[in-house]
């Protein structure tokens, strides 16, 4: 089976995951702070807050906005049900705002109508979280002017996206936003087995963005009441265990290194795709000039055919294409809070059609032209 996704781990890895086990601590050591600055030398960013996974990185990133049961987030159907969820783990509303079918990140015109209807009625959210859906980034200016007379504050889900750049400059500066969220899944663009990472040029969010993905816990002497010796700690916040282990710092500082020619790989194979499939039913990804993606994902919309019929042909010669993602808003437990089938027509057609092919930074180009060939057995 060649899978669509799949991670690229070589005896370097290895070699700095062991030298944790062998000669380190396997957590709250050295090693996480080294990732950290890794990530900000890489991005441009001030400050990254590594944690053991995206999801819990979105839950802080809503935490240190002092998001609440009063509030309302704003964020696209188009993804996976963590960039909603972290939302509702703080108490707030949801709501979503649809993509643009060419691009499939956020619908600037969408979401320019939501807002003067929320200055209308005095509804403006909290927060609003934009989805860079399969590495491409958003049109982070726009939206950040967009947005920024309303004190809104702007969140990228960058799971997807780095790697990529946008006007310039890398994905996760967080030139036009609060805080950029990242994503260490072994199908993403780099690994750290689980793990995730929040960035942010705020100083104070980098604080609180630090103490809730420890337990609320400080040793800081200027942020404690008093303090009884080396070994004081207070808590003045309720915080989770959201660290992440040096063990898979190591690992993920290890891939950064790596992280370029990653890309390169996939840039290539997604060139190769755009070439070799432009004569067939099929709606292809589109390139933006103000974006260079990642390409964490390589997704095409059938034409004229049943996507499942499709589907399920493809798997049967071996290949391992998925769907990303099923609506948020479809999901039974958002339907419960009173969302239905036509909320948001665009993110629903896009589902109804799409396929996730093969992309990853160790295909090859037999096991390439081997799902090109398939597709065209299939759809003629």
């Amino acid at each position: 089976m060649i899978p669509y996704g799949k991670h690229a781990v070589d005896s370097a890895d290895v070699a700095a995951v062991v030298d944790v086990l062998e000669n380190r601590f396997l957590t709250q050591g050295d090693t996480v702070p080294l990732f950290e600055k890794a990530l900000c030398d890489y991005t441009g960013c001030q400050h990254a807050v590594a944690v053991n996974s995206a999801t819990s990185g979105l839950h802080i990133a809503c935490l240190a906005l002092d998001v609440s049961s009063d509030d309302i987030v704003w964020t696209v159907p188009n993804s996976f049900v963590a960039s909603a969820n972290c939302a509702r783990y703080c108490g707030a509303s949801i709501s979503f705002i649809d993509i643009d079918p060419i691009t499939r990140n956020i619908s600037i015109e969408r979401l320019e109508q939501k807002l003067k209807s929320a200055v209308k009625t005095n509804k403006t959210p909290k927060a609003l979280i934009v989805v860079h859906f399969s590495g491409l980034s958003c049109d982070m200016k726009q939206i950040s002017e967009l947005i920024k007379p309303y004190n809104i504050k702007l969140i990228e889900d960058a799971a997807h996206a780095l790697g990529g750049t946008y006007l310039g400059q890398k994905v996760g500066s967080c030139a036009y936003s609060d805080m950029v969220v990242l994503s260490f899944h072994p199908v993403k663009s780099i690994t750290s087995a689980e793990g995730g990472a929040v960035l942010t040029n705020d100083s104070e969010l980098h604080r609180r963005l630090s103490l809730f993905s420890k337990h609320g816990v400080t040793k800081d002497p200027a942020a404690m009441s008093n303090v009884e010796g080396d070994w004081y700690y207070q808590q003045v916040e309720l915080g989770y265990n959201y660290r992440l282990s040096d063990l898979h710092a190591a690992l993920g500082f290890s891939q950064l290194k790596k992280l370029d020619a990653f890309v390169e790989h996939r840039v290539k194979l997604a060139e190769v795709y755009h070439d070799e499939l432009a004569a067939l039913p099929l709606a292809l990804p589109t390139s933006i000039s103000y974006s260079s993606s990642a390409w964490h994902l390589y997704m095409v919309e059938v034409q004229n055919h049943d996507r499942k019929v499709v589907f399920d042909a493809l798997r049967e010669r071996r290949i391992g294409v998925n769907v990303h993602y099923i609506p948020i808003h479809l999901q039974p437990y958002y339907r419960d809070l009173g969302f239905n089938i036509g909320d948001y027509p665009n993110a629903e057609a896009f589902y109804k059609n799409a396929i996730t092919l093969p992309l990853f930074p160790t295909m090859t180009a037999d096991e390439q032209r081997y799902v090109i060939d398939a597709l065209y057995e299939v759809l003629n």
